[in-house]
């Protein structure tokens, strides 16, 4: 069980039925949120004890909770703040004007929950009456009528991220291209227009690892101006990665094997974008061993 200085921290998702709750839990789950979906509030108290059972391993839970439960919200307020005793409960709602719900519905082409045999703004409406008490009870309101997917995921990331968390996991991977192109790859870079260590009996054993190898390779006529050149074109593409709220990227850095060449810049690389704000690094090397 967690003590009074550790309480189990938790956020009640819900709002408007399309203003956006699967795109929220989503991007919750990308920030290492312990995410369930679809959740009656009369469940909220069960997932808690549960949670805290695992001690640590789940710091932080997020709970979807939404119309479909029907009748279920009539204590809702009430079982929120039986919770605050002993955690750390936010209470996130997600709202949309009447016409966003209606296009988001119509392009889904789904009948709204509480939509029954009338119109889809009967449905709406009903469900905004139904919700009023938990909105402007709510912690955090966020409005998404003008928000796209990408644009919504940013906001919840700029409002529920740790402080220290990246905003963007880099992967610099070398390879080799006379094995083939990795896949699920977002950039890739040439650098065969470098002489090749292969060739150089005492340096073919090493690998781009080795300070021989590595010295060899920046040494070498353009490899530092196409590092400072790359390094600085990565600067406003990261950048831009966070603004879309996209959490991963993979840059790959390739040579003839993946041995000597790939492996040494890639790690040159790293190094250079390695303190860019909201990145975190990590290095990769994928044919390094292959014959």
């Amino acid at each position: 069980m967690t003590t009074d200085n550790e309480k189990q921290e938790m956020l009640i998702v819900t709002g408007m039925s399309g203003a956006g709750r699967s795109t929220v839990a989503n991007a919750l789950e990308d920030l290492g949120w312990y995410v369930v979906d679809n959740l009656p509030p009369q469940m909220l108290r069960p997932l808690v004890e549960l949670v805290e059972r695992a001690g640590n391993t789940l710091p932080k839970i997020a709970a979807v909770v939404d119309i479909r439960g029907r009748t279920f919200f009539s204590d809702f307020q009430e079982i929120v703040q039986s919770l605050r005793s002993g955690t750390q409960v936010r209470v996130l709602f997600l709202e949309a004007t009447d016409d966003v719900l209606v296009r988001r519905f119509e392009s889904v082409r789904r009948p709204h929950p509480l939509q029954g045999d009338g119109t889809l703004l009967d449905g709406i409406s009903a469900e905004r009456g139904r919700l009023r008490a938990v909105r402007e009870s709510s912690d955090v309101v966020i409005d998404t009528s003008d928000f796209n997917i990408h644009q919504l995921a940013t906001t919840i990331t700029d409002t529920f991220a740790d402080e220290d968390e990246p905003g963007v996991h880099v992967t610099v991977m070398s390879f080799g291209f006379k094995y083939g192109l990795p896949t699920d790859v977002d950039m890739v870079a040439d650098i065969r227009f470098l002489p090749n260590p292969f060739w150089i009996p005492e340096l073919r054993p090493f690998t781009g690892e080795d300070r021989a190898v590595s010295e060899f390779v920046l040494a070498q006529e353009g490899a530092r101006e196409f590092i400072d050149a790359y390094a600085a074109s990565l600067v406003p593409v990261l950048a831009g990665y966070q603004r879309e709220n996209k959490r991963h990227a993979t840059i790959a850095i390739g040579c003839t094997g993946g041995k000597h060449r790939s492996v040494a810049m890639a790690r040159e690389i790293a190094s250079r974008i390695r303190d860019l704000p909201g990145v975190a690094v990590s290095i990769k090397h994928r044919d390094l061993g292959r014959e």
